[in-house]
């Protein structure tokens, strides 16, 4: 059991979170899709502590985040596409699945001993800042107790992982608010998740549709889980008319809305902020209803998350 801490961005509090890491426990930062929780990806104990934290199946694997492109390619096998979508997309909110290098020094609990290993840049600053004080690779699951709704706000984090971890470092809301884009590059190009890159501007620069893939059983990327992103209420999707007990989530104008303005930028950023209201809203064993979103976009990933988060709990 710890005693949480919870830390500024200020240098003092940098380098104590940068510390804590190197000494194989587990900091909480923000990215710009959601806060991550950290631990360095070359440690099996520091690993093992990201799925004891999170209660996380062990075969699901984790995303490493690296400061730079040099850094990656450190860990990973990059052919010219990769390197020609990492230019175009990275920093930002876009993982690639790609070969694991040998002599990468990764802990095999990061890939659950696959051949791949999924990667990215965080564009955040303090992120930027925390893993160049690190100097090494951070494995990085979303900083909430596994199935649950992901944070986007330090106070989602304590909620959550209080006592489980050694340290929450505190840099506000996050912008984009759902998680990355994962693109598998094994082979053909294949949404792996779609994410905070939406998919059509993957698919310009390819010049062609992605495949779809994706394993809910056998996961080779983060985020494919059947039931994931959940509310303890049970979830009602694509509702224009809410029941009388039911917590109604609006896109458009509401009391509790996604966009008053049907934003999808908006609404992504708001989404589990307003899923978590509304759980607090329902109480125990609550009914929770939200509007029809868009199948563009951001709202591909949006949607995603809600079919997810009302799917059958494991």
């Amino acid at each position: 059991m710890y005693q949480t801490e919870t830390l500024t961005p200020s240098a003092i509090d940098l380098a104590r979170a940068a510390k804590i890491l190197r000494s194989g426990e587990l900091v909480a930062f923000p990215t710009e899709t959601v806060y991550g929780l950290g631990g360095d990806a070359r440690s099996d104990i520091a690993v093992a502590r990201i799925f004891a934290a999170k209660d996380r199946p062990s075969f699901n694997p984790l995303i490493v985040h690296v400061p730079d492109l040099a850094a990656a390619q450190d860990i990973a096998i990059f052919n010219d596409l990769a390197i020609d979508i990492a230019a175009a997309f990275w920093p930002g909110p876009l993982t690639l699945v790609l070969p694991v290098r040998p002599g990468s020094a990764l802990s095999p609990l990061v890939t659950a001993d696959l051949a791949s290993v999924a990667i990215r840049i965080p564009a955040h600053p303090i992120a930027q800042t925390l893993l160049q004080a690190f100097g090494g690779p951070l494995a990085a699951p979303s900083a909430n107790p596994s199935g649950r709704i992901s944070p986007t706000r330090a106070i989602h984090v304590m909620d959550g992982l209080s006592g489980r971890i050694a340290a929450i470092l505190d840099g506000g809301t996050c912008a984009v608010g759902v998680e990355s884009t994962i693109l598998g590059l094994l082979a053909t190009p294949t949404l792996l998740r779609p994410g905070g890159i939406p998919v059509e501007a993957l698919e310009a620069m390819l010049g062609h549709p992605l495949l779809i893939g994706g394993n809910a059983n056998l996961p080779n990327a983060p985020g494919q889980l059947a039931s994931h992103y959940a509310p303890a209420g049970q979830l009602r999707l694509n509702v224009t008319s809410p029941k009388p007990h039911e917590i109604y989530i609006a896109f458009g104008p509401g009391t509790l809305s996604l966009s008053a303005t049907r934003d999808l930028t908006e609404a992504a950023a708001t989404l589990f902020h307003a899923l978590r209201e509304a759980d607090r809203l329902a109480g125990p064993g609550g009914q929770i209803a939200i509007a029809p979103i868009p199948e563009t976009g951001l709202g591909r990933a949006i949607n995603d998350r809600l079919r997810r988060a009302a799917a059958p709990r494991r």
